[in-house]
């Protein structure tokens, strides 16, 4: 009889664990069955940040990190130190920042729904919030790994982010919502942070009027600049781009052309990523051109992976006002910070 008992307890206490996943599960899938954005999507349009005193200055500094994975090797440091420890390296410097802005090169969701690629990556929902805890105020979503979970983790994604109070760049149901940009202002000063990836996407097709991500290559994107540059002639231009090629320690000779088509549009700036290594820095007409500023929160293990930067812009309201590199190491997959290296424009 005491077995029995036992027994019937357990089976009850199985009952009681599933019955509560079940209904996590629907709640996320009913939060993205809908197309109707969370209020809060209007911040992807226009979005005030300010971690200072918007009296103190005159300027608006924003930080650019490189990949941002919460999935594989970094996944059991989470498990075993949480995600703000991966960021004790650099939190001081992104609460100094008006804006941080992230490549988040996975999808925040709790719903398990993967498209068939080689790599295959997927985050809690929950580690959102813990981003937004050390700083980070936009995440870059135009990449080819916020998509691994299907069209349902894009929206999942993107709810997470807007709840945690963090801005999606690059994400919307259509092409229009997609290549709209982020715009970041701070007395006056104006910014529009543009994000696409700039080459086709494994086992994945661009629906028109279905969640995806911006894919427009930088020939039609300096199309778009041009024409907002011309409706918004006292906002600054930031381009966010994930192109180039793996583990290359120098851009193609397309890429360099393509640099020169956004700057010559009116990117006033130009971030790139997707390499995994850093590449180099280039001035194009007073345009600094970050060809790929590498991993941030990573697990790989080549030495040439491991160095970073995080590219440092202050905007006066006059354009860009200064620009800098901050060296980064990675180590146990998180970024431990170097001493800063100005760039003469």
């Amino acid at each position: 009889m005491y077995i029995l008992k036992n027994i019937f307890i357990i089976i009850l206490c199985v009952l009681f664990v599933s019955a509560c996943n079940n209904g996590q599960e629907q709640r996320e899938l009913s939060l993205i069955e809908t197309d109707t954005p969370p209020v809060a999507h209007t911040l992807n349009m226009k979005e005030t940040v300010g971690n200072l005193d918007s009296c103190a200055s005159s300027r608006l500094k924003i930080l650019f990190t490189g990949d941002v994975l919460f999935d594989r090797g970094v996944r059991k440091w989470i498990e075993r130190k949480g995600v703000e420890w991966l960021f004790e390296g650099v939190k001081d410097e992104f609460h100094r920042a008006d804006a941080v802005v992230i490549n988040l090169e996975c999808p925040l969701t709790d719903t398990i729904s993967a498209i068939n690629k080689k790599y295959i990556f997927r985050a809690e929902a929950k580690w959102a919030k813990d981003l937004k805890k050390v700083g980070v105020t936009h995440a870059a979503m135009s990449n080819n790994h916020t998509n691994d979970q299907g069209r349902r983790g894009l929206q999942a994604t993107n709810h997470h982010l807007l709840k945690a109070g963090i801005v999606p760049i690059g994400y919307g149901m259509n092409t229009q919502e997609q290549v709209r940009p982020a715009i970041i202002e701070k007395d006056g000063i104006r910014v529009a942070v543009f994000n696409s990836v700039a080459f086709p996407l494994e086992n994945w097709m661009h629906l028109e009027n279905r969640p995806g991500i911006c894919q427009l290559n930088p020939r039609s994107l300096s199309k778009e600049i041009k024409k907002y540059k011309s409706e918004n002639k006292n906002t600054f231009i930031v381009v966010v781009l994930h192109w180039g090629i793996e583990f290359q320690s120098l851009p193609t000779r397309m890429q360099r052309g393509d640099a020169h088509l956004l700057a010559e549009s009116g990117a006033d700036v130009i971030i790139g990523h997707h390499p995994h290594v850093l590449q180099p820095v280039d001035t194009i007409n007073h345009t600094p051109v970050y060809y790929s500023i590498g991993n941030f929160v990573f697990d790989q293990s080549p030495s040439i992976a491991r160095k970073s930067v995080i590219a440092s812009v202050e905007f006066s309201k006059n354009g860009v006002a200064a620009s800098d590199i901050i060296p980064i190491t990675i180590e146990q997959c998180r970024p431990i910070r170097g001493n800063r290296v100005i760039i003469e424009n």
